[in-house]
């Protein structure tokens, strides 16, 4: 009798995604060395280290973008073994200078540096948007405008199948269906041209 219990409850789990679901995790940088990049990170374009900064959500350190590029640099770290398909991924994010470009935000289903699915917020610009980067060429799929207010605020990004969702500080801004990338892929963040940005607690949960 109780295998058979057990038998149902894992044939539900799996008509439900659950069973295949990988366990969440979390970065927060406070236990890698300052002045270099995080382990399993990537330093594919720009200059990502650990720095401590008090204000950070989870003190002491946070992922820093420090490089200032110009024009359409995209700055990219990704993350080395993850590999997710449908995807709940977060970050604590603080624009710290830029006068091109400011902000940044979260990379998914990325196969490479070249091709990924990306989620940004620039405060010089008051909007979030998500693109497909295709090729190294950047579509853009949906934006919304959102006044900036000073300090850390959350990214988050839902996507299943072929529907993105995208959420600033707890509100869903951004709605859009698009599947150009249809298999699993790495997460990671994203910064463009001179944009210095502070990042905190990148959460991800998925299949």
């Amino acid at each position: 009798m109780l295998r058979k219990i057990i038998v149902i409850i894992g044939i539900v789990l799996l008509a439900t995604g659950l069973a295949a679901r990988n366990p969440e995790k979390i970065w927060n940088f406070d236990s890698d060395k300052t002045g270099n990049i995080p382990e399993g990170f990537t330093n594919e374009v720009g200059e990502w280290k650990v720095v401590a900064d008090p204000t950070a959500p989870s003190k002491p350190n946070v992922l820093a973008q420090l490089a200032k590029n110009s024009g359409s640099t995209f700055n990219i770290t990704l993350v080395s073994g993850t590999n997710y398909k449908d995807v709940d991924i977060s970050v604590k994010m603080k624009a710290i200078d830029g006068k091109e470009d400011q902000g940044g935000g979260l990379i998914w289903r990325a196969k490479d540096a070249k091709n990924y699915y990306v989620a940004r917020y620039n405060p010089l610009e008051d909007n979030y948007r998500v693109y497909k980067i295709e090729k190294g060429r950047r579509i853009q799929l949906q934006s919304a405008d959102i006044k900036h207010s000073e300090g850390w605020y959350t990214l988050r990004v839902t996507m299943e199948g072929d529907h993105i969702q995208c959420y600033y500080d707890g509100k869903r801004y951004l709605d859009v269906k698009d599947l150009t990338f249809r298999e699993q892929g790495k997460i990671g963040l994203w910064t463009k041209a001179d944009a210095q940005s502070h990042f905190d607690d990148l959460t991800v949960s998925g299949k």
